[in-house]
Formats: C-alpha cells, sequence, structure tokens
C-alpha cells in the first residue's frame, strides 16, 4: 500500500494535538468579535455659550462693601412689590406720597445736598462781602502768647483735611475711570447675552435634527462589519468544532487502514492455506517414494553405519495437515468486493469540506445578510420626529423674533447711555480736577508759608513767601466756594441713580425678592409674561426655573414640558434592534453535506462488522502451523546420506545413497522450503487477525456510533454556535447604538436643550450691572462726596490758616519763651494786604 494515508492520519493526528492544546478551544465565546470600536460624532450644538462673567477681586472690594453698607442704612425699606407693580401695569395711578415714603432715606440726603447747594453759595457770597472789607482772612494783628501753638494746630488740622482729600479724589478719579473702563464691554455684553438666550429655543430643533442625522455613523459601521459576519460565524463554527470533526476523521482513517489490512490479511490467509494444500498434495507423493527406497537401501546387509540414518527415514512424512485448517470462505464471501471506498480521498475530501466552512456559511448566508442590511438601513421612526416633536417649536419664532426686538431696541439705549457716560466721566474728571486743585492749592500754601515762617528771623528776608502761601490757601478756598454747586449736584444725581440700582435691583436680584416678584401672578403686564410669550399651558417660575438652570436641567423641564415631549421616548429604538434581532436569528448553517463517512465506507465497515472475522477458529491454524512440514530434517538427512555414500564399500549402494541425497535435497529446495515460507506467511497473517479481529468489532460499533451520533448533533451544534455568534454579533452591533444613544443624551441635556444660557445669562447680568458698574458707580459718588463734604473744614482751616502766614503788624515786646517757640516771628513788617 502507499503511505498516503499513514500520512494524512499523521497530519490529522498532530491537528487534533495542537486543538486539544489550546486553552478554551472550542468555546471562544465573545472574545472573537472583540468589543465594538469607539464611534466618534461630530458636535452639533452651536457655540453659543456665554463665558461666566465674573468680578476679580481687588484692592476696591473694602470701599464696595463699605458704599453697600452706607446704602444699606439709607434705605431702610424692604423691596417695594406694590408700588412696583402698579408702576408697571398702571404708572398714572402711582401715588408720590408712596415713592416718597418709600425714598425717605434719599429724600433725607436731598435735604443735606439741599441745605449743603443753599449754604455753600450764601457762605461763598459772604466770605467774598467780608474779604473785600479785609474782615476775614486778614492777618494777625499782634502776636501772643498761644499764636504758636493755634498755627500750628491750624496747621495739622489743615495738612490731615487736605490728605483726606487727597486720598478722596485719588479713590474717585480710580473709580471714575474703571466705571468708564467697564460701560464699554458691559453694554457690548447685553446684545452678546441677547444673542444666546435667541439660540436658546430657536435652534433647539434644528440640532435636535442634527443629532437625529449622525444615527448614520453606527449604521453605516454595523452595515461595515456585517459584510463579514457569514464568514465570521464560518470561522467561529469551524474554530469550535475542528477538534471534534477532526477526531471523528482521525477515526474513521484509522479504521478504513485496519479494515484495509484486515481484508488483505484474510485473502493472504486464505489463499497461502490453498497453496499450502495444493503443495502436501505434490510433497506427499514425493517424501513417501523417498522414505520407500530409503527404508530399502539402508536396510541392506551391505549398508555399514546405516542405523541413523534409517531410524530418520522412518519420520520422512508430513507433519502438518492444511488440509484441516478451518475454512475462512463464508467470511471471505462476505467480504466481496470489500473495500468498496477509497477510505483515504474520503477523509481527504471531507477534510476540505470542513476547512472551507467560512466560504460556505459566507454563501450560505448572503442572502440573508442583504435582508438585515436593509434592516439596519432604516431610520427609526421615534428619530426622525425628535426635532419636529420639540414642544417649543411654534413658540421659538416669537421667542427670537421678541429678543430680536430686544435687542434691536437696546443698542440705541446702550449707544445713548455710552454717550452720556462720556459726559458723566468728563464731568467726573474736571470736578476731580478741581477738588485736586484745591488740594494742591493746600499744599502749595502749607509749603509755602511754612517756608515763609521758617525764613522770618533772618533780618534780609522779604515776607513775599508767607504771603504767596496764604494767598495760595485763599484760591483754593476760593475754588471750594464755586464748584460747591456743580460738585453737590453730580454727586447727589449719581447718587440717586446707583443708590436706587443697588438697593432697588441688586439687592433684590442677590436675595431672589425679584424672581419672587416676577414668579408672583399680576405683577408683571402681559406683554411680558414670559410664559404667554412661549405659549406655555403653565405659568413658568423664573426663580424655579433659574435654579434648575443653575444645576444642569434640560429645557422641556424647566419648561414643564414633560408631558409633551419625552426624550428617552424618541431615542427608544428596542423596536429597532428587535427587528435586527429577529432577522439575525434567521440566519442558517448548512453543514449536511458533512457526511463524515461515505454510503460505500458505511457500507464496507458494516460488511466488516458481520462478517464474522472475530469468529474464525484461530487456534486451529496455529495448531498447525506449528507442526513442520516434513517431520524430518531433510536437508540433514540428506547431508548424512551424502556422508554414508563416500563410507560404503559397495559402489553400486553408495551410488545410490548419493543419488537419494541429492533428491532429497532437490525436494527440501523445490518443495519443502516453499512450503515454510508459506506457512511463515500463513502465521503472520493469523496472528494479525487473531490480535485485531478481537477490537476491530468494537472499534467499528464505536466509530459507527460516534459517526452517526455527530452526524446527528452537527447542524444542532452548529446551530447552536450560530446563535452564540449571532448573539454576539448583536451585542457587538448594540454596542455601538449605545454610544450613539449616550452621546445623544449628553449632547442634547448638556449642549443643545440645557438651560444653563439663562442662569448664565441671568447670573452674568447681575454680575455686569451691580459688580462691573453699579459698585464702581457707587464708590465714585461716595469718594467725591466725600471730599466735597471734606471742603468744608478744608475752608476753615485754609481761612484760618492763612492769617498765620501773613506778617504781623505789632510785635509782642517780651523776653519770655515765647519768643523762641515754633514759627515765632521777632520782627514788625510794613507789608499790608
Amino acid at each position: 500500500m502507499v503511505r498516503s494515508p499513514d500520512l494524512l492520519a499523521a497530519l490529522l493526528g498532530l491537528g487534533l494535538g495542537a486543538v486539544l492544546t489550546l486553552p478554551g478551544a472550542g468555546a471562544a465565546g465573545c472574545r472573537a468579535l472583540g468589543p465594538a470600536e469607539r464611534l466618534v460624532f461630530a458636535p452639533a450644538a452651536k457655540a453659543r455659550w456665554l463665558a461666566p462673567r465674573v468680578r476679580a477681586p481687588g484692592p476696591l472690594d473694602s470701599l464696595y462693601g463699605t458704599v453697600r453698607g452706607f446704602l444699606s442704612v439709607v434705605q431702610l425699606n424692604p423691596f417695594p412689590a406694590e408700588l412696583i407693580k402698579t408702576l408697571l401695569n398702571e404708572p398714572a395711578s402711582v401715588k408720590v406720597d408712596e415713592v416718597v415714603r418709600y425714598q425717605a432715606g434719599y429724600v433725607v440726603c436731598a435735604v443735606i445736598a439741599g441745605l449743603y447747594l443753599l449754604a455753600m453759595p450764601t457762605a461763598g457770597l459772604c466770605f467774598c462781602c467780608l474779604r473785600c472789607r479785609r474782615r476775614c482772612g486778614g492777618r494777625v494783628k499782634m502776636e501772643h502768647k498761644a499764636m504758636a501753638c493755634e498755627r500750628a494746630v491750624l496747621v495739622t488740622f489743615l495738612l490731615l483735611t487736605t490728605l483726606v482729600l487727597l486720598i478722596g479724589v485719588v479713590t474717585a478719579f480710580v473709580t471714575n475711570q474703571h466705571m468708564h473702563e467697564q460701560m464699554g464691554p458691559s453694554a457690548e455684553a447685553v446684545p452678546e447675552t441677547l444673542l444666546s438666550l435667541r439660540g436658546l429655543v430657536s435652534e433647539v430643533p434644528l440640532e435636535l435634527q442634527a443629532v437625529a442625522e449622525q444615527f448614520s455613523l453606527p449604521q453605516e459601521q454595523v452595515l461595515k462589519e456585517l459584510n463579514g459576519v457569514g464568514s465570521s460565524i464560518g470561522k467561529a463554527i469551524h474554530s469550535q468544532l475542528k477538534s471534534t470533526m477532526y477526531e471523528a476523521l482521525a477515526s474513521v482513517l484509522s479504521l478504513g487502514q485496519a479494515l484495509q489490512v484486515s481484508v488483505d490479511h484474510l485473502r493472504g490467509l486464505n489463499a497461502t492455506s490453498v497453496e499450502l494444500q495444493e503443495g502436501q498434495e505434490a510433497l506427499a507423493p514425493a517424501l513417501h517414494g523417498h522414505r520407500q527406497r530409503l527404508l530399502s537401501l539402508l536396510q541392506e546387509p551391505p549398508c555399514q553405519g546405516c542405523a541413523g540414518a534409517l531410524d530418520k527415514s522412518h519420520t520422512l512424512e508430513l507433519g502438518a495437515d492444511f488440509s484441516q485448517v478451518p475454512s475462512v470462505d463464508h467470511v471471505l464471501h462476505r467480504l466481496k468486493g470489500v473495500p468498496e471506498a477509497n477510505f483515504y480521498s474520503m477523509v481527504l475530501e471531507e477534510n476540505t469540506t470542513f476547512n472551507a466552512l467560512p466560504i460556505l456559511a459566507a454563501l450560505q448566508t448572503a442572502d440573508m445578510i442583504s435582508e438585515l442590511k436593509k434592516v439596519v438601513a432604516e431610520q427609526p421612526r421615534g428619530l426622525n420626529t425628535m426635532g419636529e416633536a420639540f414642544p417649543v417649536w411654534e413658540a421659538a419664532s416669537r421667542w427670537s423674533q421678541a429678543l430680536e426686538e430686544v435687542e434691536e431696541r437696546s443698542r440705541p439705549f446702550l449707544e445713548e447711555v455710552q454717550s452720556y457716560e462720556r459726559y458723566r466721566w468728563i464731568a467726573g474728571c474736571v470736578l476731580c480736577s478741581v477738588v485736586l486743585l484745591v488740594v494742591v492749592c493746600n499744599l502749595l500754601g502749607l509749603n509755602l508759608g511754612i517756608w515763609g515762617l521758617s525764613a522770618r528771623e533772618d533780618p534780609s528776608h522779604s515776607e513775599a513767601k508767607g504771603e504767596s502761601g496764604a494767598r495760595f490757601l485763599m484760591v483754593g478756598v476760593g475754588f471750594s466756594f464755586l464748584f460747591a454747586v456743580p460738585l453737590i449736584i453730580l454727586i447727589f444725581s449719581t447718587f440717586l441713580v446707583g443708590g436706587n440700582v443697588q438697593t432697588l435691583v441688586c439687592q433684590s436680584w442677590e436675595s431672589g425678592e425679584l424672581y419672587e416678584f416676577v414668579d408672583t401672578p399680576g405683577n408683571l403686564p402681559p406683554s411680558m409674561n414670559l410664559s404667554q410669550l412661549l405659549g406655555l399651558k403653565k405659568n413658568l417660575s423664573i426663580l424655579l426655573a433659574y435654579e434648575q438652570c443653575k444645576q444642569g436641567a434640560v429645557l422641556w423641564t424647566v419648561l414643564q414640558l414633560n408631558d409633551s415631549y419625552d426624550l428617552e421616548k424618541h431615542l427608544d429604538i428596542s423596536q429597532y434592534t428587535i427587528k435586527l434581532q429577529q432577522e439575525l436569528q434567521k440566519l442558517k448553517v448548512d453543514v449536511k453535506n458533512l457526511d463524515l463517512l461515505s454510503p460505500a465506507a458505511r457500507r464496507d465497515l458494516e460488511a466488516l462488522q458481520s462478517s464474522g472475522l472475530e469468529s474464525i477458529h484461530y487456534p486451529g491454524f496455529l495448531a498447525e502451523i506449528q507442526k513442520p512440514v516434513v517431520n524430518s530434517d531433510v536437508e540433514k538427512l540428506a547431508q548424512e546420506l551424502e556422508g554414508l555414500s563416500q563410507t560404503q564399500g559397495n559402489a553400486t549402494l553408495g551410488q545410490k545413497l548419493q543419488e537419494e541425497a541429492r533428491g532429497l535435497q532437490h525436494l527440501h529446495q523445490e518443495k519443502i522450503l516453499p512450503q515454510q515460507n508459506l506457512v511463515a506467511k500463513l502465521n503472520r497473517s493469523v496472528q494479525a487477525l487473531a490480535s485485531s479481529a478481537p477490537h476491530l468489532q468494537s472499534e467499528i460499533s464505536g466509530v459507527l456510533d460516534r459517526v452517526t451520533h455527530l452526524k446527528e448533533e452537527l447542524p444542532t451544534w452548529a446551530t447552536h454556535i450560530l446563535r452564540n455568534e449571532s448573539e454576539c454579533f448583536l451585542k457587538r452591533e448594540m454596542g455601538y447604538f449605545s454610544q450613539y444613544m449616550a452621546w445623544v443624551r449628553e449632547e442634547v441635556t448638556q449642549r443643545i436643550a440645557t438651560c444653563q444660557p439663562l442662569s448664565g445669562a441671568l447670573d452674568s447680568g447681575r454680575v455686569i450691572l451691580c459688580d462691573m458698574v453699579a459698585d464702581p458707580w457707587n464708590a465714585f459718588w461716595f469718594c467725591l462726596g466725600w471730599c466735597t463734604f471734606f471742603l468744608i473744614p478744608s475752608i476753615v482751616f485754609a481761612i484760618k490758616t492763612s492769617k498765620y502766614f501773613r506778617p504781623i503788624r505789632k510785635r509782642l515786646s517780651s523776653t519770655s519763651s515765647e519768643e523762641t517757640q515754633l514759627f515765632h516771628i521777632p520782627r514788625v513788617t510794613s507789608l499790608k494786604l
């Protein structure tokens, strides 16, 4: 036989061994497919977010706190909800006494400002009249003992007052400039905030539609992976069944080889038995003839030393009788034509068919994959209507239009505000400069006056420095009287506006009272009702909406539209996935063409199984085989006769013995030796059959049962693997849809439909109005008012101090220690005012 079947069996054995040594072979689970890839979705939400506006901590914060504390003392009344309600709904019915009652603190401040407004010009006029008569701000008429002390006290108080004025005016300059710098960006932030609020509702449906369109990403990924699912399923079936299949094919090939060997041995046994019987029939007469002749020759009297040869000649006869061996004709008759099948070719073909299972599965599932692709290409109904079903679709245009109108109206107003702010800034800078001029006059007057006083002891010194110092102080006094009126007017106007913004708006905004006022039904006119503007069925609570927006709530929750819009309902693709699962369950792979055992091979094995090979009486063969072909050793007998022929005295007897020896040698070579070879061949066949026949039947039964069971269970196993792989594939594909759903939830709730821009706009509005505008505005008038009221002591101290800087008319003639005190003037000058 050729060696190819042995080679195939060895390869199958090696393949089986390699499979069995792999960990987890036959139970790969879902590891072959692996997890779903990461999908990248394009952001659908437009960049309409406002950067959070926060006032950075600065050195003026303590000043702002002081001003707010002062305003809280000025305005002790609570938030006037009823008054504002009447003002918004029926402005003509507002009572003046109610306004005055609420603005009582500002009325008191107005009275104080009015008194100041009347007192300063009056005092200025009086001062001018007195100066014209030289009765105020003149000079010290004569020296006295307490003059130096009075002069030092006045100079100290004037210096301190001037320093207070300097600090106030510098702070006023800083706050005035800071407010002017903040006004521009704050005004520009208003349209920016309104634009963000416009997109809060109006752009949501379009962005939801853009989100729904990106469902194509997981669809395309699933369609891409569907192209190889048939081959993948075939590989999974091949991978999980290959150990069983290789083992079964190896068993079938081994049994086919055993069948061939057994049939060959059986046929050889039968043929050898026939040849042995035929050889015995030819050998028996020849042995009989030689035996008779040798007995006759060796018994002759002249034969010398022939007793031993005579004894061996008596045993010159057949030993084994092969006509007595059991017949195997009935077994051969049952195995006629066996083997009909070529087991090697059959196993090679089945192995090739099994290894081609991935391709076969891809071909068998091609039509079903096409139907599956059609299902995947469908769009879930809920996603199609996600943007259209958004409940504020109709109100979006009204919302956008209203905000657009507000934005258009606000631009001219904001331009006017910025224009008025420039005027205010210029006026503030001018008046601050006036106060600064007063400070400069005071400082110059003090320096020149003190310089003049320190140089009076020098006889050559003139009184010009002291006189100049006094005049500078008087100039400062004149500026103070002259600009007191515009100062107090600017201060009170800015105070009235900024104070009311802080106490009426900012405090209530920060405490939440403003939200409560807006939320109270009837407080706002219908034109300002947000719920009516959006066409909502329920009243919208601004405070609740603000708190929910602050926490990141979605728009339909804030607008109380949960009954009319449910995002999860639109994201429910269970019907889509159920249909996809149903189509996946229709996938089938037919493995019935894997026969493992052809009908001819099965007939061969069944014929061998029923042939009765194991029932042959092998001991009968062995009994005859163990007997010698001839009882006597013919070769030794021929050698002995050859030797006797040489020792005989009778030449004729020696010649006859020599002829018999040659005849026996020829008989041994021609007939006995072939018979012995046939006996050895028969022995090998009998030994092989005797050892294999008992086990061969059980092996055939086991292989047939295994192949039958495998043939029956193979479709079930393949279907089970197919279902498992289908579930794994479905789980992997559902991973793509899950990624999409998670992205949609995050994109919609945190970027598209989130109402955080509303809370951000409200917070930014409060920061802009209160922190960036109102605080520096109020700090400006506070500092400038501080300077304005400190002009009064500055005027008093400047007038009092200037007298001590002018020359003294009469000198005190005293030698007391007063002469050596600070600023003491020992001589009299003739300079006059």
